[in-house]
């Protein structure tokens, strides 16, 4: 089965639980970005809460969490961010 390799760049609160801003992951190939998104919520389940509000960036372009990951892209999960 073919894989692919892509990058998750954290903010926020994704950030905070991971303790890194980036991930470099595998995943089968035509992996759908909701499926990356499910993939780093599974183990933490507090993040659940930011499910329905977190926005999906590939390569530098808001996507929906339909799109195809390609080897090599660039993933940006992006949750509300508040504050002064």
């Amino acid at each position: 089965m073919e894989r692919i390799t892509v990058t998750v760049k954290l903010f926020a609160i994704y950030q905070e639980v991971y303790q890194t801003s980036q991930l470099n992951l595998e995943f089968p190939a035509h992996t759908s970005v909701a499926a990356v998104l499910n993939y780093i919520i599974a183990p933490y389940p507090q993040l659940e809460r930011w499910r329905g509000v977190t926005r999906f960036g590939v390569n530098l372009q808001f996507v929906s969490g339909e799109k195809i990951l390609e080897n090599g892209d660039e993933i940006v999960l992006i949750p509300p961010v508040s504050g002064g």
